[in-house]
């Protein structure tokens, strides 16, 4: 087992991390940069064409039944997550920017990961079907729901955001593709499953793609001069409690209402999680060019600490499973 695994490290961190830099160092510009933008919005619609693509409507069916679970789901996705957001203006400026506070109030109206909360669920014992159900759900959803709880919490903060104008957008740009996948499925189902590899490495090379863009224009901008060290160790910090006070309220929750240990395991992932596949084209979409830097850069760090955190998590969960479950005689 490598250091890496060892420490739950995402390698897809570090190459996000090396194109920071290289924009740091090397920021598109001019015709340079006007190449590259026309570039990422056909690879963001690219992106959510596959998305819709690999979504499957038995999969999604066979956990619709079980809408008591989806709604604490959406409600620690939609709800909770934003009122804990809005709860950190108490920490600006002492602790936050009033930059990066901004990014965490995105990062909390974003929708839930579909990959990693599946995995995890699947990982530790839970309910499969219900979190494909409810991960997928909340990604359809969050295109519709996002835009709208970005401006209600931009304009409690006194910023401007045309929700109209950002919802067009984001149908235009990121749903069509996706619902012409989806609709594409039939016809292309038996291409996508066999090759699941390339269309991860397109989608991954798609988010970085973004993300080149994005930090090259903060870059210009001058995002270094407003982030240093202590900022970057604040939003680790605050990215972990966040973390740990969502997984707190949805364990408890599951509890309360008396779902079983399976039903609660897909809670607890599928309502902590969210978006980077989803986060950071939406926002190239929603956001000014020279602000969507600063503005990811909260969803890019909570994202690899989900995933660690999550990971130890799913383990715990599968442990405890295999010494409750009785030995089958040899």
């Amino acid at each position: 087992m490598s250091w890496l695994q060892r420490l739950r490290i995402d390698k897809f961190l570090l190459v996000l991390i090396v194109v920071v830099l290289t924009a740091s160092v090397f920021p598109c510009e001019g015709n340079v940069k006007t190449f590259f933008e026309y570039l990422t919005t056909a690879a963001i619609a690219l992106l959510f064409f596959m998305h819709g693509a690999k979504l499957s409507r038995e999969a999604i069916t066979a956990g619709m039944g079980h809408w008591r679970l989806h709604l604490v789901v959406f409600a620690s996705t939609f709800l909770l997550f934003p009122l804990l957001g809005m709860g950190m203006n108490a920490l600006v400026p002492t602790v936050l920017t009033p930059t990066l506070y901004l990014g965490f109030l995105y990062l909390c109206a974003l929708p839930a990961t579909v990959q990693s909360a599946i995995a995890y669920t699947s990982m530790a014992g839970g309910n499969v079907a219900a979190a494909i159900c409810s991960a997928s759900a909340s990604s359809i959803l969050g295109v519709f729901l996002s835009p709208i709880l970005v401006g209600l919490l931009m304009h409690t903060q006194g910023g401007e955001t045309d929700t109209l104008h950002a919802i067009g957008s984001i149908i235009l740009q990121l749903m069509v593709p996706f619902v012409l996948g989806h609709l594409s499925r039939p016809l292309i189902a038996g291409w996508v499953e066999r090759h699941r590899k390339l269309i991860n490495i397109t989608d991954r090379s798609s988010i970085l793609l973004v993300v080149y863009v994005a930090f090259s224009e903060a870059v210009v901008q001058g995002i270094w001069t407003q982030i240093n060290g202590w900022s970057l160790l604040a939003v680790v910090v605050c990215s972990i409690v966040l973390l740990a006070i969502v997984l707190l309220v949805n364990t408890l929750a599951a509890r309360k209402l008396g779902f079983n240990t399976a039903d609660e395991i897909t809670i607890v992932f599928c309502g902590s999680k969210k978006s980077l596949a989803n986060g950071i084209p939406m926002a190239n979409v929603l956001f000014p060019a020279a602000a969507v830097g600063a503005m990811v850069l909260p969803l890019m760090i909570f994202h690899q600490i989900q995933l660690m955190v999550c990971a130890a998590l799913a383990q715990r969960y599968a442990n405890k499973k295999a010494k409750t479950q009785p030995v089958k005689p040899a």
